[in-house]
């Protein structure tokens, strides 16, 4: 479970950062990527990564401003010609399905798979048994939203020694065993899984935002998040300019990862004024209110660990 970020800037491409897009990549627990928002030349930002267009299920979209969608319609249609076949499911708000059905439309784009789009509310807007994800919105110029992507936990290691001790050998009734499933042998006796499965790992929590002001349900959906992704368009002291703005400054994100008590605190959406130079000091400023934090930077990827392992340089 890897964060990616394909673009970090705020409201245009610059030289150091192109415009929003995230990848979360889920290739060992289901074989995909998941993007948030796809900003304009998303996927020439993928083709420096290993990311493969084929591999993406899922599409979500905090909002419609052009930074954060411009890159949607020319990433559907090349993803056809990169041998996609699969579903994938566009979730964003009201107004989206419009905007893909007019930009494929009238530029004649057929894709080769099936698209679903789905305008959301608040609310789970998936859910399965590995995942649910959650939306909220958030306080901007307009209707933008926030994600919380909460894995479901997973059953214990399975003891294999213990198993072998009792007699079972490794094979299809350890997988029945590891998903849970009471077994009876074939000399009558009964496994039951929960006595040959370690404790149960804690499912992870990424939060990811649109833009948008310091508000409750940022702290809500952000609530012991493992990793808690939070525009900072402004530095600290510029609070009138990022209300004025819709957005937020360095210190507003970090208030909303202290309150919501997250375990990390990544910021993004970071205005051109900033050149590489301020970045740090941008860091400096929000670890002032919330020390675990880092900075996005365009092709930065950030490891979220299983519960009790130690995260990935």
């Amino acid at each position: 479970m890897d964060v990616f970020f394909l673009g970090t800037g705020a409201g245009m491409p610059a030289k150091l950062r192109n415009v929003t897009s995230i990848a979360l990549k889920l290739l060992e627990e289901r074989g995909s990527v998941w993007l948030f928002d796809a900003g304009e030349a998303t996927q020439h930002q993928i083709l420096h990564t290993s990311i493969k267009p084929r591999r993406i299920e899922k599409i979500f979209v905090t909002h419609l401003h052009g930074d954060h969608i411009y890159g949607l319609p020319g990433l559907l249609s090349s993803r056809s010609f990169q041998g996609g076949e699969t579903e994938v499911t566009v979730y964003g708000p009201k107004g989206i399905r419009d905007f893909l059905q007019i930009s494929l439309s009238i530029s004649q784009t057929y894709l080769k798979y099936p698209l679903k789009v789905v305008e959301i509310e608040e609310g789970i807007v998936f859910e399965d048994e590995q995942f649910s994800v959650e939306a909220r919105l958030l306080d901007h110029g307009i209707m933008s939203y926030g994600y919380r992507v909460a894995e479901k936990d997973r059953p214990g290691t399975l003891l294999a020694d213990k198993l072998k001790e009792a007699g079972v050998q490794p094979g299809p009734i350890f997988k029945k065993i590891k998903d849970g499933e009471t077994v009876t042998l074939e000399d009558g006796r009964v496994i039951e899984p929960n006595e040959f499965l370690g404790p149960a790992q804690k499912g992870r929590v990424v939060t990811i935002l649109g833009d948008t002001r310091f508000c409750e349900n940022a702290i809500f959906l952000a609530k012991g998040a493992d990793l808690l992704v939070h525009e900072a368009t402004f530095a600290k002291g510029e609070d009138q300019l990022a209300s004025d703005y819709f957005h937020s400054t360095t210190h507003q994100a970090a208030e909303v990862a202290k309150q919501a008590e997250a375990k990390q605190l990544c910021l993004t959406h970071i205005s051109s004024r900033y050149d590489r130079h301020a970045w740090r000091e941008l860091v400096k400023e929000a670890a002032e209110i919330f020390p675990n934090t880092d900075i996005a930077e365009d092709f930065k990827e950030i490891n979220i660990p299983l519960k009790g392992e130690k995260h990935l340089p």
